[in-house]
């Protein structure tokens, strides 16, 4: 028994090495490198979960049988893999049910609270969300003035530890709002915004907590250790990022004067609805923005009715870093239309490779992880799909095969089998 055991584990052991160390190749394909260049004839090969060529099929000189595997993609369209930024994947299953949802701690500073150790693996909204492209999510907590540290995962695996891609990537802190309104449910509407008491008090406690942790990490001896302080290491000596979550413009003036003051380096606002009024600011500082959600309506009575859709646009004119998220409700199951979100941005002031890169690259370089993933290049992570249509266009889009790390995905999941399942029972081919 013991003998069969041994010999089973090994065999999985082997076969598990052989699918990571497999040689791939990918032929005659529409290449989408994710830098805003295009290779019409392309050639992909990944060797030992890295990209190792990425060339025209027409004039690079091949030699095919150091390949295990050729896959024909004449006519079809190669994708770097798409990043979900600043996301409850995996720490939600059923918003309604609070059970399900794992995002948030109880306190209101909190930042050594990980999101990396809550990440469900089984959650059955993932496998829906690498269907459409989606391979890699930023977990983010919920909640507080700091809601804690996020990671970078991977859209695949057994367990959070399979699944890390980069680990206590930043710290996010929700920025103190200058004005709230409260639901009114006599008129089931939101009232009219007013001014927030609490406002001073806020933003005092959290220039405090920050205040206080960079003053222990100066501090040369240490009485005794403070986990929060200890989590908040990297804002200092710029390994981890301090991710804002901000949308108005005196609130995001504030928050940029904060970061200077206490010396914080890697910055990058959440939302940024006002940032297109501040470009000059942010680029001076070296400040990235993850727009939110650009489907939805605009903040003000007065803004353009398109204000979301194009304010990527007016960032990307500028000069200013930014990237794609879907934060709101539904924003788990919402991930996987992170491409159509990206292709509404391509139909106001973007071109079609300028919105991808505001869910492959651009968003890599925020995470920092842009040397290992984000684009079809050379020693990087095999990270990428192939594709029938455009990714970036929902009645067009139809993933085909998508690789992590060069290793091939199963792409089924429970929305697809109850597809299949009711057009087996009415009929329909």
């Amino acid at each position: 028994m013991k003998k069969t055991l041994l010999t089973t584990c090994l065999l999985l052991l082997t076969s598990l090495i052989v699918a990571q160390t497999k040689g791939i190749l990918i032929m005659n394909g529409i290449a989408h490198i994710g830098n805003e260049k295009v290779i019409e004839n392309s050639v992909v090969g990944i060797k030992d979960g890295k990209i190792t060529l990425v060339a025209d099929a027409t004039t690079v000189k091949l030699d095919k049988s150091a390949y295990d595997e050729i896959i024909d993609a004449s006519g079809k369209h190669i994708y770097p893999g798409m990043i979900a930024p600043n996301s409850t994947l995996g720490l939600t299953e059923i918003e309604s049910v609070r059970a399900t949802n794992d995002f948030r701690e109880t306190g209101t500073s909190l930042p050594n609270v990980r999101s990396l150790i809550a990440y469900n693996t089984d959650s059955k909204i993932i496998p829906t969300v690498r269907f459409n492209g989606v391979l890699l999510a930023q977990v983010t907590p919920r909640g507080g003035l700091i809601s804690g540290t996020s990671s970078v995962l991977m859209l695949q695996g057994e367990n959070w530890e399979d699944a890390a891609y980069k680990i206590d990537d930043g710290i996010h802190v929700n920025w103190p709002r200058l004005q709230t309104r409260k639901y009114n449910e006599e008129i089931n509407a939101f009232g009219p915004y007013e001014k927030n008491k609490d406002y001073d008090r806020l933003t005092n406690e959290l220039k405090k907590m920050i205040g206080d942790a960079k003053a222990y990490h100066e501090s040369e001896t240490k009485e005794e250790k403070n986990l929060r302080f200890e989590s908040m290491k990297g804002l200092f000596d710029g390994t981890s990022a301090l991710y804002i979550h901000v949308n108005n413009i005196k609130e995001i003036i504030e928050a940029v004067n904060f970061t200077k003051s206490n010396s914080i380096t890697r910055v990058v606002l959440v939302g940024g609805r006002d940032s297109y009024m501040l470009t000059d600011l942010l680029k001076e500082n070296n400040i990235s923005v993850m727009v939110g959600r650009v489907h939805d309506l605009p903040d003000r009575a007065d803004d353009d009715v398109d204000q979301p859709y194009k304010l990527p646009a007016l960032l990307f004119k500028a000069g200013v870093l930014f990237c794609l998220n879907n934060e709101g409700d539904m924003e788990a199951p919402g991930a996987r239309n992170l491409p159509f979100l990206a292709g509404t941005t391509a139909a106001y002031g973007l071109t079609k490779e300028q919105a991808l890169m505001s869910v492959s690259l651009n968003a890599a370089k925020i995470l920092g992880i842009d040397k290992i993933t984000g684009s079809l290049e050379t020693g990087k992570d095999a990270n990428l799909f192939i594709s029938t249509g455009d990714a970036l266009d929902m009645r067009s889009n139809n993933v085909e095969k998508a690789f992590l790390k060069g290793n091939l995905l199963d792409l089924n999941n429970d929305q697809q089998a109850l597809h299949e399942k009711y057009k087996k029972k009415y009929g329909i081919k």
